[in-house]
């Protein structure tokens, strides 16, 4: 009887080894070794504006000894929060270089959300968009770092841009602010430190199993915890990576960073993927898809990495401006379901594969993909990364795996997997079970082995002792006509029971006929898993990937019905 692994191994594209070597160095060895091999390529493009990785190189070595002499070394952590821009790659190496952990943030996150962070990780150091000095400054003394840098993103871009930036016109003062704001005199401004001359000491250089990544994730349980990630671990990514992306040619790629280099997604495949095969990255401070299109006419991606919600923006806007994506040999899609014709429209406007994968910030972040040719399905996440173990086990009872097409829990073992969170040992704990990662993703395997995501385990509700996974009702709900999008979540009634209840976003605003939608969801789901009520929201609130927060729509409608409840009692 053919096994799990089997079917992965037959569904591998011939050209990808399913056991591979890894580096036994850092983030670091791999950087400076892309910048030597690479030294006259340009590394990144911002707006035209090129750097070479001999430039690179220096300003990563000119930032590091500067860190160095405000005494960050083996143990500090530095905090970046910034765009997508040159800056931020500089920063990330040179934190690096200098021997430290980088701790990456969202520069939009409220004062009330960095304040809890900070007193979780204790950064020293923050380096900082100048737009968003001011909240870090403004930090409680015992959490505020000690020394905040500000980011001026204008000085990166080219001298023209920079030139009509500053015409007393009302649009270019709108782009300017929306670019840069005027730090607070407190912050060191980063152009001073990039004049430092000297080295930090090569003894400083850290090792793989350094912490290099400290990432906040909340889950479903709304808490922040910190996800430690060693250079190991993002090493195993990057040569899992490279192994599977088949097309790349070391020297001869053009990226895409166009999603937010703060979350592990862009940071590991667009960045350090990126890097570590000399490609020039184009940096997009902010997914506009006129700011994309703008850099594929520069200089066309011959791989593209982002979320399925941008592919859609970017394949219809080159249609309606007349651009080419033909030299777009490889997307890379996650974070949500690739739709069959999302598919169809980029591959018949690229002509290379657009592919789902999967991950989590734990698995810094990849887990499973689909091949890299004519075998990619949509709605399947693929099949394991090479050196990846996963187990489909029964959410009630771990030890049992599941029998094939059963929905089971995805268990994960891998170099990329983290260790733990940080200081939360009872959250490590529960994380994972005999040495076992728990994603609390619910999925099934189909006859090649390739995976489905159903749910997650924690949003799954539970009606009348049935389980409903949100995902399989969104998905029906949203072929009806007139439903832009879907959010299915579970909410407690008066009886305590849970109802399974749906959010709609509609083209026309409106509530469509509740029984008529009911009937049709009828013909395609059990009738328990048909949602109970309806509501109607403008947009469905998403984080910064583009993913659906269904903790958020839950908060939302509990609202909703504690006003009505609340009218209910006065008009008694």
């Amino acid at each position: 009887m053919q096994t799990l692994e089997d079917r992965w191994e037959a569904s591998y594209d011939p050209r990808v080894r399913r056991h591979l070597d890894y580096p036994t160095g850092s983030l670091v060895d791999e950087f400076l070794k892309a910048c030597h091999t690479y030294a006259d390529k340009p590394a990144l493009d911002f707006f035209g504006a090129r750097t070479r990785y001999a430039e690179l190189s220096e300003q990563v070595e000119g930032l590091a000894f500067a860190l160095h002499t405000m005494g960050i070394g083996k143990g500090s952590r530095v905090a970046l929060l910034m765009p997508t821009c040159p800056q931020h790659v500089v920063a990330f190496y040179a934190v690096l270089r200098a021997g430290a952990t980088v701790v990456e943030h969202n520069p939009l996150s409220s004062p009330e959300e960095l304040e809890q962070l900070f007193a979780d990780h204790s950064a020293e150091v923050a380096i900082v968009w100048d737009a968003a000095a001011e909240k870090l400054l403004q930090l409680p003394e015992p959490v505020r770092p000690r020394v905040v840098v500000s980011v001026n993103l204008i000085e990166e871009m080219p001298r023209l841009k920079r030139a009509l930036l500053r015409l007393p016109l009302s649009k270019a003062r709108a782009s300017r602010e929306q670019l840069s704001q005027p730090a607070p005199p407190q912050a060191v401004p980063y152009s001073q430190l990039l004049r430092s001359k000297g080295r930090a000491p090569e003894v400083l250089r850290p090792s793989a199993e350094d912490v290099a990544l400290l990432l906040y994730t909340s889950g479903t349980t709304g808490t922040p915890k910190g996800v430690p990630l060693t250079h190991a671990n993002l090493l195993a990514t990057t040569t899992q990576a490279k192994e599977w992306v088949t097309t790349i040619v070391p020297g001869e790629e053009v990226f895409m960073a166009c999603l937010p280099l703060f979350h592990v997604f862009g940071c590991s495949l667009s960045m350090n993927a990126g890097i570590s095969v000399g490609a020039m990255i184009h940096l997009i401070p902010k997914p506009e898809t006129g700011l994309i299109l703008d850099a594929i006419k520069r200089r066309p991606p011959t791989t593209m990495i982002a979320v399925p919600p941008l592919f859609q923006r970017i394949v219809d806007g080159a249609k309606e401006r007349g651009v080419s994506l033909a030299e777009i040999r490889t997307g890379v899609a996650g974070a949500m379901p690739l739709r069959p014709e999302l598919i169809t429209a980029w591959e018949d406007a690229a002509g290379g594969y657009l592919i789902e994968g999967y991950g989590l910030s734990e698995c810094s972040p990849i887990v499973a993909g689909n091949p890299v040719n004519a075998t990619r399905t949509a709605g399947s996440i693929g099949v394991p990364f090479p050196d990846t173990d996963v187990r489909l086990a029964d959410p009630e009872d771990l030890d049992r795996d599941v029998e094939l097409g059963e929905p089971g829990e995805i268990l994960v073992k891998g170099p990329q997997v983290f260790s733990g969170y940080h200081e939360r040992p009872e959250e490590t704990a529960a994380a994972f079970y005999d040495g076992w990662f728990r994603t609390g993703d619910i999925a099934t395997a189909d006859d090649n082995g390739f995976l489905r995501i159903v749910d997650r385990l924690k949003e799954v509700v539970i009606t009348g002792g049935f389980n409903v996974y949100p995902s399989e009702v969104e998905n029906v709900i949203r072929t009806q006509d007139g439903i832009e999008d879907s959010a299915v979540i579970g909410l407690v009634n008066e009886q305590g029971d849970e109802e399974v209840i749906a959010a709609l976003v509609t083209a026309d605003g409106l509530l469509p006929d509740v029984d008529r939608l009911r009937h049709l969801l009828k013909d395609k789901l059990t009738s328990y898993k048909v949602p109970r009520r309806f509501h109607v929201l403008a947009e469905l609130p998403r984080n910064e990937m583009g993913k659906v927060l269904r903790r958020e729509v839950k908060n939302q409608l509990q609202k909703v019905d504690r006003l009505r409840n609340e009218k209910r009692d006065i008009t008694r």
